[in-house]
């Protein structure tokens, strides 16, 4: 079966480096590498995002494809002049936010604070792990991703470092602070004591072109993610032996068709060496294990196996495969937004993305 950087849903970390990347082409920033002294600490902050979308006159349409991510792209927006009682369909795919404005007309059945509320829940018994004292605390949890918004409330008690190597973010990205607050925020993550050790990286290549047109193959360049698992495990050398970073989330994959495999392959290997595990989209190709990511309603119990499938593009993407990969909670989760500290965002379709905090999270517990 041919390679791609997902398994259908996982497009979302694609869209998100090309808006990065068309950005960068309208501003022309360079690469940015701010590291830390002596490998712990704050190297730099970002902005929040700013999506600034205003008044909406009507909703978008619906797709007939329910995978189809941002549909229903509601972050940001001013509602309030709407009349959304007969919208209950469209908004039970609407990706919302903090700072999106509701009108007081809404359908029966759709709160917008309980959802988000709801989509905290790690799932299917985590947060009954919390009360038992299984947290995660004294386990690192290493990402790689891109910028964060530093000070936001779930993580940024736990964040030991924050680092960027080939950084092109001129400010913080909803990719960041959403995969650190699912594997670690104090109210969505499933370790919510870990520490946190962040570099934002890009990997992508210098002479960057246009970007339309182009495949991700062509845009990539691993090597960037060689060297930040690299650095990770130099500073993993000079922490205590019982504040060891154990795992590293990278939520992207790479095959052999794009540049930097083998420098990105090696490295994983002397992160297993050294006794940390490289969680990534690529885990079939580092370790020959198989996972994919489940869908939940919005309005469904996070606790009840009930309320999980597979979506209809899991469903395609399982059939080609062989053997029974794990199966993860996916969808509907409220996570950090990158708008501001103390911001939330909804998404009813993480991709799979998502899936891989989760599993850094479990690590950790485990």
């Amino acid at each position: 079966m041919k390679r791609t950087l997902s398994f259908g849903l996982a497009v979302l970390l694609l869209g998100s480096l090309a808006s990065a990347l068309w950005a960068a082409e309208e501003a022309q920033p360079t690469f940015r590498t701010r590291l830390t002294e002596h490998g712990s600490g704050i190297a730099g902050t970002l902005p929040p995002a700013d999506y600034g979308r205003g008044v909406l006159e009507e909703l978008p349409a619906l797709a007939s494809d329910p995978s189809q991510l941002w549909q229903m792209d509601l972050r940001g927006c001013d509602l309030s002049q709407l009349d959304l009682t007969a919208k209950l369909a469209e908004l039970q795919r609407a990706d919302f936010d903090s700072k999106t404005v509701w009108p007081s007309a809404l359908p029966a059945g759709f709160d917008p604070a309980a959802i988000v509320d709801t989509g905290k829940n790690p799932d299917l018994g985590v947060r009954a792990l919390h009360a038992e004292g299984i947290t995660g605390k004294g386990i690192g949890i290493a990402i790689l991703d891109q910028g964060l918004l530093v000070d936001h409330v779930e993580y940024s008690d736990r964040l030991r470092l924050y680092e960027e190597i080939h950084c092109l973010d001129w400010a913080a990205q909803m990719h960041g602070p959403a995969v650190a607050s699912l594997a670690v925020g104090k109210t969505v993550g499933v370790a919510p004591d870990a520490d946190l050790y962040y570099i934002a990286e890009t990997h992508a290549k210098d002479n960057l072109g246009s970007f339309e047109g182009r495949s991700f193959a062509e845009i990539v360049d691993f090597t960037v993610t060689a060297t930040s698992i690299d650095r990770i495990l130099e500073i993993n050398r000079s922490l205590p032996e019982e504040r060891k970073i154990r795992v590293i989330s990278i939520s992207v994959e790479w095959t052999p068709q794009h540049a930097g495999y083998n420098d990105v392959m090696a490295a994983v290997a002397r992160a297993t060496q050294e006794g940390v595990f490289v969680l990534s989209v690529a885990l079939r190709e580092t370790h020959g294990l198989e996972f994919m990511g489940l869908d939940r309603d919005p309005l469904g119990d996070p606790e009840a196996v009930a309320s999980y499938a597979l979506s209809s593009a899991m469903r395609r993407c399982l059939a080609m495969r062989q053997g029974s990969p794990l199966l993860v909670p996916m969808d509907a989760r409220a996570t950090a937004s990158p708008t501001g500290a103390e911001d939330y965002v909804f998404y009813p379709q993480g991709g799979i993305s998502w899936t891989v905090p989760y599993l850094a999270g479990l690590y950790a517990l485990a």
